[in-house]
């Protein structure tokens, strides 16, 4: 199959760039930059010039795949409703390209908008609190073309995709620990986080491409509901600074743009990802991921 790729030299993309070849499938990623092009190449996978606002190139793209799997995103939290808008209307016009093909169509979505307080499932729809919530309604736009004859499907990721190379949620919780001189977490630190490595969730991309039906929400899961506790421990024992609780009311001031998400309780279950796709996580959880001392650095691991 050759595959169009948002976002394919991506923290994720790059992986499932990786996943898709070496199971045989031709891609094609869309690159920004002469440095994402050579990695792209570099990898086996021919390279679509572009940006991600420029609609009518992504079109371009889809337009001679047999497949789209869209996983670019403007991580601009200074304007997070804009950089959400922005992508709808990519899907959007990546959909109506697709309309009446029955290619398939896999989109990108995530765990952190389902109803906190106990573990959420694939049937679950989005609450509008979520500190995600301008992002979710792009889910209910894409899954909307599954009427309209393309097999598309939503691959829901846990807030945290770890591994070799992560830029995201962890590695700023540990910059913040070492900018504040201490690990912290919010009240009891009950409250949990699902989690996923990259190469797992990778596969995930692949199977939801080659097999998931229209309309199929799937849940990118692993580490069902990681107490954030025990992530700040992990952090504070290989930092060698004191682990702290500190109350909800301070958590916008210390966490800064995460402040809204590190409190909230948000496990999450693949069960009926795992049943429908047979996809089946083998790399290391979360917090072996972080025990393995590559998030922290050579300065900053300890025996």
């Amino acid at each position: 199959m050759r595959v169009f790729i948002t976002g394919a030299t991506g923290f994720i993309g790059s992986a499932v760039v990786q996943e898709l070849i070496g199971a045989g499938h031709q891609v094609l990623g869309a690159a920004r930059s002469d440095a994402g092009a050579a990695l792209l190449a570099a990898a086996g996978a021919e390279v679509h010039r572009g940006d991600f606002a420029d609609l009518d190139g992504l079109v371009s793209g889809a337009a001679d795949a047999d497949g789209v799997i869209h996983l670019a995103f403007q991580h601009d939290f200074t304007d997070f409703e804009a950089s959400a808008r922005t992508e709808r209307r990519a899907v959007e016009m990546l959909g109506e390209s697709l309309a009446g093909s029955g290619r398939p169509f896999v989109v990108t979505s995530g765990t952190a908008g389902l109803p906190p307080g106990r573990v959420g499932t694939e049937e679950d729809g989005f609450v509008a609190d979520s500190p995600a919530a301008a992002r979710m309604p792009t889910e209910a736009a894409a899954l909307a073309f599954a009427a309209r004859d393309v097999r598309v499907s939503a691959v829901r990721l846990a807030p945290s995709v770890h591994g070799v190379g992560d830029h995201g949620f962890v590695p700023r919780l540990i910059d913040l620990a070492r900018e504040r001189g201490v690990s912290a977490y919010v009240g009891d630190g009950a409250n949990r986080w699902p989690a996923v490595h990259r190469l797992d969730a990778a596969r995930l991309y692949r199977l939801a491409l080659e097999s998931a039906p229209a309309g199929t929400r799937l849940h990118g899961v692993d580490d069902e509901g990681v107490p954030f506790r025990e992530i700040a421990t992990v952090i504070g024992r290989r930092l060698d600074l004191p682990v702290t609780a500190i109350p909800a009311a301070e958590a916008p001031a210390h966490f800064g743009w995460l402040g809204a998400l590190v409190g909230r309780d948000i496990p999450a279950s693949s069960a009926g990802t795992r049943k429908l796709l047979d996809w089946r996580p083998e790399q290391p959880a979360l917090l072996a991921d972080l025990a393995e001392g590559h998030y922290f650095g050579q300065a900053g691991a300890r025996a």
